[in-house]
């Protein structure tokens, strides 16, 4: 139980590698506090999932690309010292770069890196005073080989690494360290909208031959945000199969 008593924010915390991690970390010990921006149904479905645990469990709605909800959302939070921050939230829009309306461009980058910005803030002022804090962003393979039809989806993981890199050096110093689990093809309701075979081709160009599952993510997740990883930061952990 590693993470007893310890606050672990997980945003996009109630669906696919966000369920896993928040499932991951309650069977751990941890409070948990996942964020999600309007299933309801899903979050509910979560606190079925958490069982006995659910009692550590806290679901909060937020939408992560707006300021002033995530603003709100800190200051709830108040002085409660956090552990650990998951910038776990993400969506996708693919297109093609001359088919691809300004609209999916933006929302893509103000969920999936400007959401991470808005919430590592909030996180690194609670962390500072207590000198102890994790901050992970799940990012992509995308944003080092890019896909395909995923301009906006490449460039905002792409950033969520080099946020990571500078955040890093800023405040190491403090005992909080900032790192990246960059996850491959996981199954996960992310890929339903992909055609079969597009599937079957994905799944050719990974060496082990299968999509991960998202246990195997919040795995690393787990011990990049224990204390047993200290001395890991600003690095990225590829969780991808070889890709």
């Amino acid at each position: 139980m590693k993470f007893t008593d310890q606050k672990v924010i997980i945003t996009g915390g109630t669906r696919g590698l966000g369920r896993a991690a928040s499932l991951a970390f309650l069977g751990e010990g941890a409070r948990v506090q996942a964020t999600y921006r309007g299933n309801e149904e899903a979050a509910e479905e979560l606190r079925s999932l958490a069982g006995e645990n659910a009692e550590r469990l806290t679901l909060t709605r937020c939408d992560v690309s707006q300021e002033d909800q995530v603003n709100a959302f800190w200051e709830e939070i108040g002085d409660q010292p956090v552990s650990v921050l998951i910038n776990n939230a993400g969506i996708r829009r693919d297109a093609l770069l001359p088919l691809m309306g300004i609209a999916d461009w933006q929302s893509v980058i103000d969920t999936n890196l400007t959401g991470g910005f808005l919430m590592s803030r909030g996180a690194v002022k609670n962390m500072l005073g207590q000198r102890y804090g994790r901050i992970l962003f799940v990012t992509s393979p995308a944003g080092r080989v890019g896909f395909q039809g995923q301009t906006n989806y490449g460039a905002s993981k792409a950033g969520q690494i080099g946020l990571t890199r500078s955040l890093c050096k800023e405040v190491a110093s403090r005992g909080i360290t900032v790192n990246c689990v960059s996850p491959g093809f996981i199954a996960t309701e992310l890929l339903d909208d992909l055609p079969e075979d597009l599937i079957r081709e994905y799944k050719k160009s990974v060496p082990a031959r299968r999509f991960g599952k998202p246990e195997e993510v919040a795995a690393a997740l787990l011990f990049l945000a224990s204390s047993d990883a200290a001395y890991i930061n600003g690095t990225t952990l590829e969780v991808a199969g070889g890709i």
